[in-house]
């Protein structure tokens, strides 16, 4: 056999003296063979130089690919720079090993490439990372047929949403964080797909297109209004992520105003507003109080009060739900209370 020559398996059945269809059952259904003949197999196969059956054809003739296919509203460096992005992706990775799939992360810019790469892919199913309501990737993804779960929303026919009661949340959390506030600053996620960053004073939830920004609003609204806050008058900073760039960014541009409060959607944001508060020499919770969501390491050593969720255990229940057809349970959330609050 030449160097440049591809064995295939018709070679090999020829060389052990046994049949194709031998060849295939020693390598896919092995229960199928004598060990005898398996073992003359094997043996031809390492003579040839034979390295077993062409995933690709295995693909075609099964129609599984054994890949899942994770999107990202977000750059794709954003899977590996953000602490919560990391925790999700290794929860959906521990599922994958589970079931021996591997993992593709596609980007979500929403353009039209993407909605090629999206109903292209050789993928057995599609995990996505919260994304806007009416998203055409989602279309996309849903039209394949395959099975889609998306974290955090949105709702969409043909897919199963894992996603904790965001708005029971930010209530919870927000009526520790408001209690004897009077100047409230809202730190959030970006309103649309635009990412803009821009403030607005007592947005309507209801017009926000990414649904863990709109429920986060929700809870925040709810909770203003139960203390006897006017929410028409609370600014909300809206982002362009959950970055920590951008919790110290708000927080320069907005400190002046001198909030009393902040409330932001993330533990990232909430930490690059917390350097920027002490830098001006500002106590906390004595000058200003600040609240998180996420509950990480980090936010725990700077005593944030925060929202804890295991984007871990979603993650995983996400690509179960993909790849197994598990049912999703609601994640659990609990309010962890430290000393950023009075």
């Amino acid at each position: 056999m030449t160097s440049h020559t591809r064995v295939t398996m018709a070679d090999v059945a020829a060389a052990a003296g046994v049949s194709v269809m031998s060849v295939s059952y020693a390598y896919g259904r092995p229960e199928r063979v004598s060990d005898e003949t398996r073992g003359k197999v094997f043996d031809a196969a390492e003579r040839l130089g034979y390295t077993g059956p062409h995933r690709g054809a295995q693909s075609l003739r099964s129609g599984r690919s054994n890949n899942l296919a994770v999107l990202l509203t977000e750059k794709l460096t954003y899977a590996f720079d953000d602490p919560q992005a990391r925790r999700f992706l290794s929860g959906v990775a521990d599922a994958c090993l589970d079931t021996d799939t591997g993992l593709v992360i596609l980007p979500n810019t929403r353009v039209a490439r993407d909605v090629d790469r999206v109903r292209d892919a050789a993928v057995d199913g599609y995990v996505f990372w919260t994304t806007v309501t009416g998203d055409p990737l989602l279309d996309a993804a849903v039209a394949t047929g395959r099975p889609v779960c998306v974290q955090g929303g949105p709702e969409h026919d043909g897919t199963t949403l894992v996603s904790i009661d965001d708005a029971a949340a930010a209530e919870a959390v927000a009526l520790i964080a408001l209690a004897g506030a009077a100047r409230p600053l809202v730190l959030a996620f970006p309103a649309d797909e635009h990412r803009e960053r821009r403030l607005v004073h007592g947005p309507d939830p209801e017009t926000i297109d990414f649904p863990v920004t709109r429920n986060r609003l929700r809870g925040y609204r709810a909770a203003a209004e139960a203390l006897g806050l006017d929410w028409s008058a609370v600014p909300v900073a809206f982002g362009t992520g959950s970055f920590r760039s951008e919790g110290t960014r708000a927080m320069q541009d907005h400190l002046d105003a001198l909030p009393d409060t902040v409330l932001a959607m993330s533990d990232e944001m909430a930490l690059g507003a917390l350097s920027v508060v002490r830098d001006r020499g500002l106590q906390v919770p004595g000058d200003l109080a600040m609240v998180g969501w996420d509950d990480t390491e980090e936010a725990a050593g700077a005593g944030l009060t925060t929202v804890a969720q295991s984007l871990y255990e979603q993650g995983r229940s996400a690509a179960r739900a993909v790849l197994a057809g598990e049912p999703v349970a609601t994640p659990e959330w609990h309010v962890v209370r430290r000393t950023s609050t009075r």
